[in-house]
């Protein structure tokens, strides 16, 4: 896990407590009649740390395949906030997917992910910006006009090569997967702490 910016370091017992939330956001949304039962005490969701401005995504996967992530980069929310929201987006709004299930929702695995502020990234030709982003370590947005696209950090251990990082967040983007080469991106970085459910 990362953090940097001289922002809040999160704790592991702190993440787990937001993926309770996210989990319990989720089921209630769902209709389970014991979801608030299963609400972090107060006292922790009190935590001051929780009330900082940050980027957070929340990603639910089933059996370590994507189904769901939504978030956002920008520090526009509290962390709370944004794990509640999110948790929702991910859950109920991601267009790649259908609705969560209640079924689903009982096999699902949820990540958060907490955000640095993104910072943008100069560089000069493609091959520059390959010896510039740093694997497993930097969360990459790209645009180009209106296209736009982001891979947290997590999205090194599928795509470990820069050039095939890069390709497919091109493509996502919308753009032609060596977009990149011609050195007309627009691009920031951004670290990430992220947590995964112990369950």
């Amino acid at each position: 896990m990362t953090a940097e910016n001289n922002l809040t370091h999160l704790t592991e017992e702190q993440g787990q407590v937001l993926i309770c939330l996210a989990r319990v956001t989720i089921a209630a949304k769902l209709g389970f009649a014991d979801a608030v039962n299963k609400i972090p005490p107060g006292q922790e969701l009190a935590d001051p740390a929780f009330q900082e401005k940050r980027g957070t995504f929340v990603t639910l996967k089933i059996r370590d395949q994507l189904r769901g992530c939504m978030g956002c980069l920008t520090p526009s929310e509290t962390i709370l906030e944004g794990v509640q929201r999110n948790a929702i987006n991910a859950a109920f709004k991601d267009p790649r997917f259908p609705p969560l299930t209640a079924p689903e929702l009982e096999q699902a695995e949820i990540e958060i992910s907490i955000l640095t502020d993104p910072q943008e990234l100069k560089y000069g030709a493609g091959s520059d910006l390959l010896k510039k982003l740093r694997a497993n370590i930097d969360g990459v947005t790209i645009s180009k006009g209106m296209a736009r696209a982001t891979f947290l950090p997590q999205v090194w251990e599928q795509l470990s090569r820069t050039e095939d990082f890069l390709a497919h967040l091109c493509r996502k983007a919308g753009l032609s997967p060596d977009e990149w080469r011609k050195g007309e991106l627009g691009v920031e970085t951004y670290q990430v702490q992220y947590f995964y459910e112990n369950r």
